[in-house]
């Protein structure tokens, strides 16, 4: 069985917390639904898969504890882990698009500048559905295999604001946009 993908979205997303939350060494909980987490670990046998991935990041996550809830599971990080996650690198490109993104009355194009500012290979579609409107991701990969729904908000005090999710790639396409 292969955990990697499910140790890199739990790292990635709890990163992304600290990024914008700021780090203060306490354990973190995240909810999965059960078809991210059938995604992110190639199989249908969850409890059997999440009964054994605690043991193979312990070295690096610390405890990791799974929980069921509605519709699929809390994982929660040990403070252990998430000192771990908060001395990683790698994450500029994250960093910097959050940092943008959080900010009133930045425009999009300013948005789109920071993916090129990482990446020569940039996929934008305007999508203006319900959801959001526009999907935006590197096609290679690099830095991030994400996909990110950008949402221009209503004007606030005359600025635009934009807000964003992030999704992988299978989740993306399951929820059906």
């Amino acid at each position: 069985m292969n955990f990697e993908k499910l140790e890199k979205n739990i790292t990635d997303n709890i990163k992304e917390a600290q990024i914008k939350l700021g780090f203060d060494n306490r354990p973190i909980s995240l909810n999965y639904t059960e078809n991210s987490l059938k995604n992110l670990l190639r199989t249908d046998n969850i409890k059997n898969a999440l009964g054994k991935f605690p043991e193979t990041v312990r070295d690096t996550l610390g405890d990791v504890t799974f929980r069921e809830i509605k519709d699929g599971y809390c994982v929660t990080v040990s403070a252990t882990g998430t000192s771990y996650i908060n001395s990683l690198g790698g994450y500029e490109f994250l960093t910097e698009f959050i940092n943008t993104i959080r900010n009133h009355g930045v425009s999009v194009e300013e948005v789109f500048s920071v993916f090129r500012k990482y990446s020569s290979n940039v996929i934008i579609e305007e999508k203006n559905n319900d959801e959001f409107n526009y999907l935006v991701y590197f096609a290679d990969g690099i830095p991030d295999k994400y996909l990110y729904c950008l949402t221009v908000e209503e004007e606030i005090d005359g600025h635009l604001h934009i807000t964003y999710h992030r999704f992988t790639r299978e989740d993306y396409e399951e929820l059906g946009f």
